[in-house]
C-alpha cells in the first residue's frame, strides 16, 4: 500500500483524507439511523396509553423527549395537548424540522466527497500528465520521470473513483433511509394528534 501511495505522488493525500472522512461518516450514519433508535416500534401505543392513564405531565413528557427523535416529536405535541389541533400540529412540525435536520447530519459532507473525489483524481491525472510532458526533451525522455508521471496519472484516477463510487452509493442509501423515517414519523405524529383530539379511537 505504501508503494502505491509513493507511486501516486502527493495528489493522493487529499483523496486519502476524503476516504477516511467518507468511511467515518458511513459508520456513524449506520449507527445513528437505525429504525429502533429513531422511531421505536410501538412508541405511539405506549405514549397514548400513558397519556390516557396519567395525562401529559412533565415527568412523562421529559422521559418521552429523551427516549428517541420520534419521542421528541411526540413530547412537543403533548406539551400542547390542551391547545387547539392547529397549535399542537404546529409544535409537532417545528420539532419535526429539527429532527429532520439532525437525521441529515453529515449527509451533505458525504455527497460532497462523492462529487469532489473524481475531481481530485482528475487533478492527479493532470499533474501526472504535466510530469510526463515535462520529462520530454529534444534529446529524448527520462524513462524514470515518464514512468512516475504515468503512475501519478493512473493511480489518482483510480483512487478518485474508488472513493467516489461507494460514497455516492451510501449517500443515496442514507438519503432514502432518512426519507423513509421522516414519512413514518409524520404518519405517527398525525395519528397522535387525531387520537388526542378525539378524531381517531
Amino acid at each position: 500500500m505504501l508503494a502505491i501511495i509513493e507511486a501516486a505522488g502527493w495528489p493522493i493525500w487529499p483523496l486519502i483524507l476524503a476516504s477516511v472522512l467518507s468511511v467515518a461518516i458511513i459508520i456513524e450514519r449506520f449507527i445513528s439511523l437505525r429504525t429502533t433508535e429513531i422511531a421505536p416500534r410501538g412508541l405511539l401505543e405506549k405514549t397514548v396509553q400513558a397519556y390516557r392513564q396519567q395525562g401529559a405531565n412533565n415527568e412523562m413528557i421529559d422521559l418521552l423527549a429523551h427516549s428517541s427523535p420520534l419521542g421528541r416529536i411526540f413530547a412537543a405535541g403533548l406539551r400542547n395537548a390542551k391547545s387547539s389541533r392547529e397549535i399542537m400540529k404546529e409544535a409537532i412540525e417545528e420539532a419535526g424540522r429539527a429532527t429532520v435536520h439532525e437525521l441529515e447530519r453529515f449527509l451533505t459532507a458525504l455527497g460532497t466527497i462523492a462529487s469532489v473525489a473524481p475531481l481530485l483524481g482528475l487533478l492527479g491525472t493532470v499533474i501526472g500528465m504535466v510530469e510526463i510532458f515535462g520529462a520530454q526533451t529534444p534529446s529524448g525522455g527520462n524513462p524514470a520521470i515518464l514512468a512516475h508521471g504515468i503512475s501519478v496519472a493512473l493511480y489518482n484516477t483510480a483512487f478518485g473513483l474508488i472513493v467516489a463510487i461507494p460514497s455516492l452509493i451510501f449517500y443515496r442509501f442514507f438519503r432514502t433511509r432518512v426519507d423513509t423515517l421522516v414519512i413514518e414519523m409524520e404518519q405517527q405524529a398525525v395519528k397522535l394528534v387525531e387520537i388526542i383530539h378525539g378524531e381517531r379511537p
